[in-house]
């Protein structure tokens, strides 16, 4: 990908970090509901 300017490329690294965020905390999620479905058997 080719940047022209630093708003292009600063537009696109804050587009990437949202979206590393949001899987971050999708996975987190699952994670803790997969770890508490355990503790009530």
């Amino acid at each position: 990908m080719e940047f022209y300017t630093l708003q292009e490329f600063l537009t696109y690294t804050k587009g990437i970090a949202y979206l590393l965020i949001v899987a971050i905390l999708v996975s987190v999620t699952g994670f803790w509901l997969f770890l508490t479905d355990r503790d009530e058997d």
